[in-house]
Formats: structure tokens, sequence, C-alpha cells
């Protein structure tokens, strides 16, 4: 189905999944329960969630102590599985109905449904929690967080722009983790001169919005797997909507303008050549993408749509944080 919840970055499995594998103790209960919820794709949202808390923490280096750092990872964690629970739990009956999706562990029986409401219901907890002994934004926001990371696997049944809410839903990982640090928002904060847009909140919402355009743009081609499958079931996407071939077009101008937002992000950051490289790389690996993705070869999905995303997601981390934590590699104004 299209990148609808169980697609996407929360994501759905790139192939079927295979639970006929034998093991027993604790190990394999968390490869199992890691394989229910894709916890290998959280390498999507984290890296622009620690990119974001590296940024307002830029005074000490990108380090905002051990306590904040560990409580982000908690809550992103929690707020992941939260939401992928949910979302396995929700298509349930439209991954049984799927060849692609049918090996998934709710359709096989290999996970009960009340073990995977139990999940979801502990983790959306695990991130109040969290985010309780952050700061008062953080957990008075918490409800919010919780309910637009769950909607989102709903919309496949009504909008064709189910990716868009996708990508709110990650976009929420950068803004949460500037709050995290700074307890509040200031696009202007006191106290830093010219160079006041290095501070600003602006900054994190720039990367909501390159999050949202890079998310729709993978995301639908992710969908183009189940096109035949979304129209047949009456599921909604951008690619049903407009066909492959246009809604693959729509997928290159995201991306595009998502490289541009973090161009923007960049010139406002104050970042230099670390970063510029970083943009390079990034641009030719969204590029390949678009290649890989306009060939169709039979892995064009693990290729295009795991690792290469995977690899922008990291190398953006590792640019920022390069930036901030060694700031004397910058060009002297």
């Amino acid at each position: 189905m299209n990148i609808k919840g169980s697609e996407g970055i929360h994501g759905q499995p790139l192939s079927h999944e295979s639970t006929d594998g034998r093991g027993s103790g604790l190990l394999f209960v968390l490869r199992r329960w890691g394989g229910f919820v894709k916890f290998s794709h959280t390498v999507f949202a984290l890296p622009f969630a620690l990119a974001s808390m590296a940024v307002a923490a830029r005074d000490q280096h990108g380090w905002p102590g051990a306590r904040v750092f560990l409580l982000i990872l908690a809550a992103m964690t929690c707020a992941r599985t939260c939401a992928m629970s949910f979302n396995r739990i929700a298509d349930r009956e439209f991954d049984r109905a799927n060849p692609r999706t049918a090996g998934r562990h709710l359709p096989r029986g290999e996970i009960t449904l009340a073990a995977a409401w139990t999940l979801c219901l502990g983790s959306g907890a695990g991130l109040m929690a969290a985010a309780y002994f952050l700061n008062p934004v953080c957990f008075y926001l918490s409800p919010v967080a919780l309910l637009v990371v769950c909607f989102y696997s709903l919309t496949k049944r009504f909008t064709d722009f189910t990716h868009v809410f996708l990508g709110v839903a990650l976009a929420l990982a950068p803004v949460g983790a500037w709050l995290a640090v700074e307890g509040s928002f200031h696009f202007w904060p006191p106290g830093h001169g010219a160079r006041v847009l290095q501070y600003s909140a602006a900054l994190p919402l720039l990367l909501a919005v390159a999050v949202v355009f890079w998310l729709v743009g993978f995301d639908v081609i992710y969908a183009v797997q189940d096109y035949e499958f979304d129209r047949r079931h009456g599921l909604h996407s951008l690619v049903v909507r407009w066909g492959v071939n246009v809604a693959l077009g729509v997928s290159f101008l995201c991306h595009m303008f998502m490289w541009l937002v973090l161009v923007i992000f960049g010139l406002l950051a104050g970042f230099r050549f670390a970063y510029l490289a970083g943009l390079i790389f990034i641009l030719g690996c969204l590029v390949l993408e678009h290649w890989l993705a306009r060939r169709r070869r039979l892995d064009w999905i693990q290729e295009a749509f795991f690792r290469l995303n995977a690899v922008i997601s990291v190398v953006f981390l590792v640019v920022t944080l390069t930036e901030i934590v060694f700031p004397w590699m910058r060009i002297k104004r």
C-alpha cells in the first residue's frame, strides 16, 4: 500500500518479511519485536533530530548533556515504536490481503493483537514519561505528538496526500529535539548580535520543512510497489491519483525543494566547508535515487528507498556535527 503508515520511513519491509527463522531467548524476542516495528528504520528520523539538538546546543559544541541526550533518544524511540505499532495494527487486514506483506507478524499470528496494543500503548506512555523529565513544554505537547504520529496510519483511507501526513509526523523529530534542549521557541533570541539567526528557532522549522518534502519524495517512490494493490482495494496515494510517471516526477521536485531548504538552513546556521561537501553528496544521492526509480530494477526499492535515504540522513548529521563541533573549520567572515 503506499507509504500509508505501513510504508515510508516508518515502514513497510522492503521485501517479503521472512519469519520462518528459528531462535530462542532474549535475542530472538528482541529481533522479532525489532522486525515488527522495523527498528532499523529509525535511521531516517533520528539523525535530523540529533542535528537539531546539536544546533540548539551549539554553544556547548553540540552536546546538551548526557541526561538530555538520553531522554531525546528515549522519546524518539518510543514515539516511533508507538507509531509503527499502531500502523501495523491499523493495517493488519490490508497486510494480510497483500501478497507482499502477508508474511508480517500480525497476519501470520506470530505476534498477537493484544501484544501489539500493549507495545503501542506502553511506548506511548514511554514518550510522555521521557517528555516529562525533559521540560514542561515537551510534556504538554507529547499527547499532540502521539496523535499526529498515529493519525497518519489512517489517512490512506481517505486522502491521496497521505505522504504529507507521514512527512509531518516525521518532521516533529527536529522540532521536538530543539524544544528538548531549549524549552521554548525564540525566532530572535537576545544576546547574539549579528549571529542571531544561528540561534533562531527558524532552524528546526526549516529542518522540519526539509523532512516533509524528503519524506514525500521517497515515500512516493516506495508507494509504486503497491500501485495495483492500492487501486484494487480503494487505498489512496499520489501514485494512485496521478499514475506512476507523474508521481515520480512530483517526487523528484519534492527532493529538489528539500535540498534547497537544506541549503537555506546551512546559510542561516553559518555553515561552510563540511556542510557544502555534504550538500553536494546528498544531491548526488537524490539524483541516483531517482535514476534507480526510473529504471525499475528488481532491487530498485531496496537501493533507492532504504540505503540511499539512510545515507542521506546520516551524512547530513555528520556534516552538521562537524560544523558545530569544529567551528574553526569554517571560513572567517
